[in-house]
């Protein structure tokens, strides 16, 4: 497959190359951005990061894209923002494992400007349109109010159903919430 690559007005949605995960790891790996993901990551932890969403990429053709800032109104054009993307629920716990699953992560400066709701609507568009899926699902924990807010505005409905508990963390962080949209609710909502 050729390199993935998404724009919208103002950002481009991309695979991975050499290097990005420096640029994304300088942005994004800090006390505040990964406040609900259990804490910044040591040199071994962004190295098996890497590692899964490189192996992801390769084995789907997609995982959560490199998120970089076009020129918009003055700031930098390439400079890295974050992640937002689809990949396969890979949680050892999970209980969608192998459906697409949404997510973002994005630069603390980045937050409230509307970059993840522009970043998570192309990736909606392509996981319908491109990937032919049936439907989408996201996770965070309940604290993680700004992300399930971004999730209910991109229409996604709460599935207390499919929540579960994540072994990988202590709690409050192992418990797992989850939502989801299907293609007909998407194409309802932005119709």
């Amino acid at each position: 497959m050729a390199d993935f690559r998404l724009e919208t007005e103002r950002l481009i949605l991309r695979d991975w190359r050499v290097g990005d995960l420096e640029r994304f790891a300088a942005v994004t790996n800090t006390p505040q951005v990964m406040r609900w993901l259990d804490g910044p990551l040591d040199q071994a932890g962004l190295a098996a990061t890497r590692d899964r969403v490189l192996a992801c990429q390769a084995r789907h053709g997609h995982c959560f894209w490199l998120v970089e800032r076009k020129d918009d109104g003055g700031h930098l054009s390439g400079e890295v923002l974050g992640f937002c993307g689809l990949k396969r629920g890979d949680a050892p716990d999970s209980t969608f494992a192998g459906q697409f699953e949404i997510g973002w992560r994005l630069r603390e400066d980045a937050w409230g400007r509307g970059y993840a709701k522009e970043a998570a609507t192309a990736t909606m568009d392509a996981a319908f349109d491109r990937f032919d899926a049936s439907e989408v699902m996201a996770i965070t924990v309940i604290e993680n109010t700004a992300s399930w807010g971004l999730m209910e505005r991109l229409g996604m409905r709460r599935r207390a159903d499919l929540d579960y508990e994540d072994t990988r963390y202590e709690l409050p962080l192992r418990r797992t919430l989850a939502w989801s949209i299907t293609p007909e609710v998407w194409r309802t909502r932005t119709a």
